[in-house]
């Protein structure tokens, strides 16, 4: 076997190891004690009691499908691939978890006793972790598959298992921490800022516990799962690609671009470029430590071009050692720049000058600002969906489909550089807490505001980016679906004029509207609940307003868990079931439809919904830096109510698309062997 396919597990031990030097040096740092280490404990606490609460329902759900997948035709070894992807992203989602509710406390104590500076690289090292932990997870777990049953273009399949175990647990981590994240947001600040007229992170307000839980059981551990379940999916469905090419041309070469390339070199390039990335993003981590005197923003700009121009670079040595030709090099550079070219969009509709029209139209009441909010969202899908379309157009011109996989490979290589910077933002959110809660001071709370705002742009400049990444992947993944089916069925085609194809497109295209649907009214329900006992708790607890009396916060943790747990599980089921049911119902040309349809419909609902949702968010936090009235005036209320609409959008509506697509996709690339038996 060739020595090349051994490097990407290898990589991947190397970036734990990285992971745990930059824990143990984020765990260096002092965590103050007293009253902020009491806070971070009752974080850590709740974070732990909701993920356990998960994971057992996400262990039922597992192995009832491994159980299926390994008495059906698929055969045990697609059964324990799929465990494997599944335990490996359940595990990169709760240690990334794990790491920032240890991170928060102490970014709040660097940032009272030492300044921005060491703040920022605490929280920095916090994201660090997860980033590491979860590209380094997916090249172990993918890259032992791949050695054992990926070099064989006949046995290549087996390994789908992976990403369709990585994907059911990416969608029960970003839903359910999506809605115990919203929920609680939601019921805090209504009550909180708008009826009780009390600041942001007041320790009056129960809801202010359960609000920095979901910081991060929903911004790091579902992102980060969201993030994970992306890559893995764009990587297997490349492979896929890959050997169904191998295997049409009989030959140990096949033709890309007008190079004959080394069919091993084709199907072990994509974790390659994935190994790569992990080495890249290392070096940018220190980039962004040695720039972290300078503002918070501009340092991890910095590391964000480091680690890309740097993956850019050493792709075009490394694809030249693999003898792939350079037509498939311009497919990196398309994923990366396309990658740059979204965040950059969806950067200037959340934090440019979108916000500060919506700010300004609360000055004539709330209706208004969600008038400008919503088409703030609708007007921001445009440059993303051009940007997507060029990438897709310039990486087949390149070289073919597989060049499209390459871009979309090219795009999340760098996956821990982006997922650190995208998880730091909830550490310095949880930090702001801490030090609003603790009583610290104005000089404390305003650095941690400083991280937090960067941390809001990165957030939702992550979710951008996750987007066009899910969309690229999902493109990936449908186009394997077609060749694997291709392949057994000859002249198989998606044709516009069959009937078949456009009942499936429609079909597909109406399931994101019920999922959204199904997921913003969970979160309503949620909050409906949380405002009565945040309500019933100011009313009934003698001096709790007045400072004089604790709130009841793990009851508000209680209910937020409860709500979560059971609501998400029907987003699941559809997700899973849906392609089973269109593929054995209407057969392969149908199911194809709908992967398009859900596609087209997913990716422009949520832009709309993520980038709505962080205008509306931003815009708020503008009003309340003193701008057209400042905290507490009319302007400011109407902006809250905004923010309040957009919170369910932005970070579990939205974010819910990105693995409905993609695991729509796993789940009809695992069975397509089947629909064409």
């Amino acid at each position: 076997m060739d020595a090349i396919t051994y490097i990407p597990p290898i990589a991947g031990v190397i970036g734990l190891v990285a992971a745990v030097v930059m824990y143990r040096a984020m765990m260096r740092y002092p965590a103050m004690e007293g009253a902020p280490s009491q806070i971070a404990e009752m974080i850590r606490a709740g974070a732990k009691t909701f993920m356990r609460r998960e994971l057992q329902l996400i262990a039922i759900a597992v192995a009832l499908l491994a159980v299926v997948l390994g008495l059906s035709p698929l055969g045990l070894v697609t059964a324990t691939s799929f465990l494997v992807g599944a335990v490996a992203s359940a595990a990169a989602g709760y240690l990334g978890m794990m790491a920032a509710t240890h991170a928060n406390v102490r970014t709040t104590t660097a940032a009272r006793d030492k300044g921005m500076n060491s703040a920022l690289t605490v929280a920095f090292y916090g994201g660090s972790v997860m980033g590491l932990v979860l590209a380094s997870l997916g090249l172990v777990g993918l890259g032992t598959l791949y050695l054992v049953f990926g070099t064989d273009p006949e046995t290549a399949e087996h390994i789908h298992g992976f990403a369709m175990g990585a994907g059911v647990v990416a969608l029960f981590y970003r839903v359910g921490g999506g809605i115990f994240t919203k929920s609680a947001d939601v019921g805090a600040d209504l009550v909180g800022k708008v009826e009780a007229g009390i600041p942001e992170d007041d320790p009056r307000n129960p809801g202010v516990i359960a609000d920095n839980v979901g910081d991060n059981v929903g911004d790091v551990a579902g992102m980060g799962s969201d993030i994970f379940e992306s890559t893995n999916g764009a990587t297997i469905a490349t492979i896929a690609l890959a050997s169904v090419m191998v295997v049409d041309a009989g030959t140990d070469a096949v033709d890309i671009g007008g190079s004959l390339v080394p069919g091993l070199s084709l199907m072990s390039l994509p974790l390659m470029l994935s190994a790569l990335g992990l080495f890249c993003s290392i070096a940018a981590i220190g980039v962004v430590k040695a720039a972290s005197g300078k503002s918070p923003a501009l340092a991890l700009r910095l590391g964000t071009f480091a680690a890309a121009g740097g993956f850019v670079a050493l792709a075009f040595v490394l694809m030249a050692a693999m003898d792939v030709g350079v037509g498939t090099w311009w497919a990196t550079v398309v994923g990366s720049v396309g990658g740059v070219i979204i965040g950059l969009s969806t950067e200037y509709y959340t934090a440019g000058k979108p916000i500060r029209d919506i700010a300004k139209s609360g000055e004539t009441g709330p209706a208004t600002v969600i008038i400008s909010g919503l088409s703030i969202g609708m007007q921001s899908v445009v440059i993303p969906i051009i940007t997507i379309s060029g990438m897709i157009f310039i990486a087949n011109a390149a070289s073919g489909l597989y060049g499209v996989g390459i871009a979309a490979v090219s795009m999340l290589a760098t996956v821990a550089m982006t997922m650190a910077i995208d998880a730091y933002g909830p550490v310095a959110d949880n930090a702001g807490g801490i030090a609003e809660m603790a009583g610290l001071g104005k000089e404390t709370r305003h650095i941690t505001d400083s991280l937090d705002e960067v941390g809001n742009t990165t957030a939702a400049i992550g979710k951008g980016f996750a987007i066009g990444a899910a969309a690229l992947a999902a493109l990936t993944l449908i186009n394997a679906y077609i060749a694997v089916v291709d392949d057994r069925i000859d002249g198989f085609a998606l044709a516009l004029s069959d009937p078949q194809v456009l009942i499936g497109m429609f079909l597909g295209g109406a399931l994101p509207f019920l999922v959204a649907s199904i997921t913003m009214t969970a979160v309503g329900d949620a909050a409906f609940e949380m405002i009565e006992e945040i309500r019933r708790q100011f009313r009934d607890i003698p001096g709790l307003l007045e400072g004089k009396a604790v709130p009841d916060t793990v009851r508000c943790v209680d209910i937020a868990t409860k709500a979560a747990t059971k609501k998400m599980i029907l987003p699941a089921a559809i997700a899973v079931i849906s392609p089973v049911a269109i593929g054995f119902g209407f057969g392969a040309a149908a199911l194809g439809g709908m992967l398009g349809g859900a596609l087209i419909a997913g990716v422009l609902l949520a832009l709309t919904m993520a980038n709505a949702g962080g205008a509306w968010d931003n815009a708020k936090k503008y009003v309340e830096q003193g701008h057209h009235g400042g905290k507490g005036s009319d302007t400011h209320a109407a902006n809250v109510v905004g923010d309040t609409v957009g919170d369910p959008l932005k970070d579990t509506s939205g974010p819910s698309m990105n693995i409905l697509i993609n695991v729509m996709a796993i789940v009809s690339l695992v069975i397509a062997p089947l629909l064409t038996s």
